[in-house]
């Protein structure tokens, strides 16, 4: 897909996660995440590709809400492992041999379409998250339910602390676009090794 649909454009979850049911009747079993997101941790830099290895979902809402379609998973699905392993590690060695430098941590799910308060970024550094961002983990959560697997790659748009000054979303998207080049080389040269 290029692109996605967004909870906080007035989609519901439903109409967020659909093409991940698609992919699901397709037959498909892996896929590769990606996003744009705020750096919450003080070591990151704007222009970093971080590997997500989990997530806090800082939202109520949930993909899962209502009946429950057999077809693709159980009621109450496991989410202890959402990021495959091998296909982290995978990424890495590729990363490595590209000389492409990686960050890891755990992605943080708000709803947006606001940014984070300076007490949300502090809330969210204390809970262990390295980054924040408005997408990715609905589309995560169902394709869990759905048995397909996950590697999720966050591109850091800039670095939350009580001095950043505000972006316009402009410069979070140049930013991500700056960084796009090592990011589009990671997933193909990772492509070629699965």
């Amino acid at each position: 897909m290029a692109g996605r649909f967004h909870y906080y454009e007035g989609y519901t979850m439903e109409e967020v996660t659909f093409p991940i049911r698609v992919f699901a009747l397709m037959g498909i079993e892996k896929a590769i995440i990606t996003n744009a997101a705020g750096g919450i941790n003080l070591n990151f830099k704007p222009g970093d590709i971080m590997i997500i290895k989990d997530h806090l979902k800082l939202s109520s809402l949930s993909p899962l809400i209502g009946p429950n379609i057999e077809e693709f998973g159980t009621r109450f699905p496991d989410m202890l492992n959402v990021y495959d392993k091998n296909m982290i590690n995978a990424a890495k060695e590729v990363a490595n041999e590209l000389n492409i430098k990686l960050q890891e941590g755990v992605y943080c799910y708000m709803a947006g379409p606001q940014y984070e308060t300076l007490a949300e970024v502090k809330m969210i550094r204390m809970l262990g998250g390295d980054s924040v961002a408005m997408s990715t983990v609905p589309e995560v959560i169902v394709c869990s339910h759905s048995q397909i697997k996950v590697l999720g790659i966050s591109c850091i748009t800039d670095v939350l602390t009580e001095n950043t000054e505000a972006l316009t979303h402009e410069e979070v998207v140049e930013i991500a676009n700056k960084a796009s080049n090592d990011l589009c080389r990671l997933v193909e040269g990772f492509l070629r090794r699965i």
